[in-house]
């Protein structure tokens, strides 16, 4: 029985953070106002205009992440790179004879671009959705497991009816991960494969 795995997509599958960090810095050219990049890109994963309400005034949220999505794909895309293991934990999905889907908070048209970008063979990009806001997109896929770095990615496993497996990479320690209630939390994705190949044995022998 192949098995769906979805993965999400920033600092899991893809180190954004470069590329992020250099689309606030013109954001914040294109405003006049200052933003801390640096600060933002140690606690990826919640929506675009939950953090674009830390630097500009309410009123000014929606226009400043229309700008945001607008300089994204010629300065944030280019600079993107696949997180250590990201390949072979797809591949091993691939191999299984599974699908993969990718559940993401970023749109789907720059999370798209990215897995294009970066090769990663998958089935399916969601965009536009954070924590147990996933879980329909999870549950129509039938995803077994979801993989993520944040504590809201344990949510969205939870509420999609997957295992939820957890990757060291983004905010969280594997001791926070565990404490926050992930079945399965990893140093990052190089252990990923070997997770994998023991658990689809123990779900087949189950």
């Amino acid at each position: 029985m192949a098995t769906a795995v979805g993965f999400d997509l920033d600092m899991t599958l893809a180190d954004t953070r470069s590329g992020i960090a250099a689309v606030y810095d013109e954001l914040a050219t294109r405003l006049g106002i200052f933003i801390d990049s640096a600060a933002i890109i140690t606690r990826l994963g919640p929506p675009l205009e939950r953090e674009l309400a830390n630097w500009v005034p309410a009123e000014e949220v929606p226009a400043a992440a229309q700008i945001f999505r607008q300089i994204y794909p010629g300065v944030g895309v280019p600079a993107h790179t696949a997180m250590a293991g990201a390949h072979e934990a797809v591949e091993a999905v691939k191999a299984d004879g599974g699908r993969v889907i990718v559940v993401t908070g970023k749109n789907v048209r720059d999370a798209a671009a990215t897995v294009e970008l970066l090769g990663f063979p998958v089935d399916e990009v969601v965009g536009s959705v954070f924590g147990a806001d996933k879980g329909s997109a999870l549950a129509r896929f039938g995803a077994a497991a979801y993989v993520g770095d944040h504590v809201a990615d344990i949510e969205a496993a939870r509420a999609g009816g997957a295992v939820s497996v957890t990757v060291a990479t983004g905010p969280y320690t594997v001791g926070e991960l565990r404490d926050h209630g992930a079945d399965v939390a990893l140093g990052d994705l190089t252990e990923f494969a070997t997770w994998f190949a023991g658990w689809r044995t123990r779900r087949v022998i189950g």
